[in-house]
């Protein structure tokens, strides 16, 4: 592509019999199409790579242009005059979109560099015109792949090697592994290869080509489940896409709705794969969450989470867990570990790709590719698309799909078997059906409703790694030991004849606990006990649970988020506020009236993704059903005020299995009053609706969580 106008190529134009206005410059209506096109998406905020490659094109040929008709001694000075009046208003067009898009200024400079895919859009806009082009300019080649670091200069001071990474690099008995770029294979050229594809492709998705479901066509159920572990069993929809991986593919985008087990199915499949170690790169609120389902699905398998600098990692794991916030600083050890598979969860934190953390991500999963031969590849996310089918293009480019400037080698090979091009209509429906087959699986909750409960509850714990979390901790130790010494200061005035040596004093522990329930609920707001140090816990998970909602919003719509204290709901709203939702609020202060126009405009407006509810002010008499996902953001004390809050989604008119997700504090009380809470359900089961479930402790679960405090501080947990 020229670029200098002076330098544009001299070009003779086919002409018709028939005089029309465009005959003089044929270009100009196409430029004038094309530039109407990038300024709705600009307007709209969508200026994705194609819409900016689009921009400099036109600039490009606009300028070209000017110059053409300058210098044509065959038009008059009225001919003349009025092309360039309309060239000066595609101009003008060009000019207030990069006003409103700044970073699209320096793609109106002249030296700027041209891809391959600018070249090739300007021949075929050219092409479209009637222009006859030199030989040269009809044959674009793409440039030779430039070779890249997964560590930019800008972040190798930042990189960090735990010393448990570097003996498992010594226990290696073998050569270090060629880590160097394997040679490239000559690709064969294709009858597409002239023709720019990305546009084409993204338009095959907006255009929702074809009308059918956007799933690659999946296995039978296999007769027998061979991958469960004892006491578990995958539902049917899992199985088929592990079939899938059984049978050989190896990347997928999938797109389940959340609560149909997208991060089961990753582990099982990496231990399909043989993938190990596998990477999965996943937001921070459900790290310690992956780390339980490897364990639960795949309990012959080990798995780290990566903390800070991570110096407390396994280094010998099979998984590697790590979120995006501090994967910059390992992304050198990392790098030259070996891994044979990598896992995006919430793939769609990735689609700005001017970011670190896409570039971060995008840089591990090509010096995979590079060094594994078919390596698992999972990008996961319920919602691929947020603002433009553009979305696509980081997640596309992670599979290894496309290079971001065209199809990879196994797409490129579907879309020729097509036999069509972009100029045929039916290339469309073809061309979306073959990025389909690459790995595309999307399902709905209401599509395998019959594999599912009509009512789960999903539990998410978090890790509260910062201060506030450490002193929740202390808190806990603190208020154990205070109840320790109770317990030994009444041993030791019972004597001898009542010390028990081998086991704790069951009665004492209860009378301790209960003792210490009594004066905490004296007490109240004020001291350390067991009311204030969860309210602590509730403060600590506010954030992260809202976040997890934000996300779970964008996935399925409309969210019903519970908490318990005021200042919990406060920090959600803020949250939601600067993500741009709107959010309805159900609290103990509000009218009557004022609450029903809150929860008319959750179940009827379609603008209102969350409603943030007091567990107790919402836990009753309220029908939610136009959602079908609840975020219990702080855990209630009894196993029915659970119940009431998820009922609240979960009754007649609800045509969806609903699904609680419970955030839940790792290594602290909350982990023990999740389990309590349970306990008290299964005995709801038992005694009403005839389960054969264990019985459970007449106790409240306060009491029961300080003896389990108590018990814990004795070293008899």
């Amino acid at each position: 592509m020229p670029t200098t106008a002076t330098s544009a190529p001299q070009r003779r134009r086919k002409t018709s019999s028939s005089a029309r206005r465009d005959d003089d410059a044929p270009i100009i209506p196409i430029l004038a199409r094309k530039v109407r096109e990038v300024e709705a998406k600009a307007q709209r905020g969508k200026l994705g790579p194609t819409n900016r490659v689009k921009f400099q094109v036109i600039a490009f040929l606009v300028r070209e242009e000017r110059a053409r008709v300058k210098a044509d001694a065959g038009f008059t000075d009225a001919v003349r005059s009025e092309l360039l009046k309309r060239l000066d208003g595609v101009a003008t067009i060009l000019a207030k979109t990069a006003a409103r898009d700044t970073s699209l200024i320096q793609l109106l400079e002249v030296d700027q560099a041209t891809s391959p895919v600018a070249r090739r859009m300007r021949r075929d806009w050219l092409l479209e015109s009637g222009a006859e082009l030199a030989p040269d300019e009809l044959i674009i080649t793409d440039e030779a792949p430039k070779s890249t670091s997964v560590v930019p200069a800008a972040l190798a001071e930042r990189q960090v090697t735990p010393l448990a990474i570097e003996a498992r690099q010594l226990a290696n008995p073998f050569l270090a592994p060629d880590l160097s770029k394997p040679a490239r294979k000559e690709a064969p050229r294709r009858r597409l290869d002239g023709w720019e594809l990305m546009g084409p492709l993204y338009k095959a998705f907006e255009i929702g080509a074809g009308g059918s479901a956007a799933s690659m066509e999946l296995p039978e159920v296999p007769e027998y489940d061979r991958l469960s572990p004892k006491g578990l069993e995958v539902m049917p929809h899992q199985s088929r896409f592990l079939e899938a991986v059984r049978l050989g593919h190896r990347s997928f985008l999938l797109a389940d709705e959340p609560g149909l087990g997208k991060t089961a199915e990753s582990v099982i499949a990496a231990s399909v794969a043989g993938a190990y170690p596998l990477l999965a790169v996943v937001p921070n609120v459900v790290k310690m969450n992956w780390a339980r389902e490897v364990e639960r699905w795949t309990p012959q398998r080990r798995a780290t989470v990566i903390q800070g600098d991570g110096d407390d990692i396994d280094a010998f794991a099979d998984v590697f867990i790590v979120n995006y916030e501090i994967l910059d600083r390992h992304l050198s050890w990392l790098g030259s570990l070996g891994l044979k598979g990598m896992v995006v969860d919430e793939a769609h934190f990735i689609k700005n790709l001017t970011s670190q953390r896409s570039q971060n991500v995008l840089a591990l999963a090509t010096r995979i590719r590079e060094t594994t031969p078919d390596p698992l590849m999972l990008a996961l996310t319920g919602t691929p698309l947020i603002n433009d089918v553009e979305d696509f293009d980081a997640i596309w480019r992670f599979l290894g799909w496309t290079t971001g400037d065209k199809p990879g080698p196994e797409l490129m090979e579907k879309l020729d078997q097509t036999g069509l091009t972009p100029a045929d209509k039916s290339f469309y429906p073809e061309a979306r059906d073959a990025v389909i087959s690459m790995g595309i699986v999307r399902r709905k909750k209401k599509d395998v409703a019959a594999d599912l409960p009509d009512k789960l509850i999903a539990d998410l714990p978090v890790q509260l790694d910062d201060e506030f979390g450490r002193s929740i901790r202390q808190a806990e130790r603190e208020l154990g030991s205070r109840m320790a010494a109770k317990y030994r200061r009444i041993i030791e005035a019972r004597g001898e004849r009542g010390r028990v040596y081998d086991d704790v004093d069951e009665d004492i522990i209860r009378l301790v606990a209960h003792n210490e329930l009594e004066e905490s609920k004296a007490a109240g707001a004020g001291g350390d006990n067991v009311f204030t140090m969860v309210r602590k816990i509730g403060q600590a998970k506010a954030l992260l649970a809202a976040d997890y909602a934000v996300q779970l919003q964008r996935s399925v719509g409309k969210v019903v988020f519970f908490a318990k204290h005021i200042d919990v709901m406060d920090a959600a709203e803020n949250h939601f506020a600067s993500a741009g939702l709107r959010t309805i609020s159900v609290r103990g202060d509000q009218t009557t009236q004022s609450r029903q126009a809150a929860i008319d405009a959750f179940n009827n407006d379609p603008g209102v993704g969350i409603a943030v509810c007091s567990l107790t002010a919402a836990g009753v008499g309220l029908n939610m059903q136009a959602a079908s996902n609840v975020v219990l953001a702080e855990l209630s004390w009894t196993a029915a005020e659970q119940t009431q809050a998820i009922d609240r989604v979960h009754r007649i008119g609800q045509d969806e299995p609903v699904t609680a997700w419970r955030i839940i504090a790792a290594h602290t009380i909350d982990t023990k009053i999740a389990e309590l809470i349970d306990q008290k359900q299964g005995l709801a089961l038992r005694a009403l609706d005839g389960q054969a479930v264990d019985a459970a402790s007449s106790e409240s679960v306060q009491l029961s969580a300080l003896m389990h405090l108590l018990r814990q501080a004795l070293g008899a947990a």
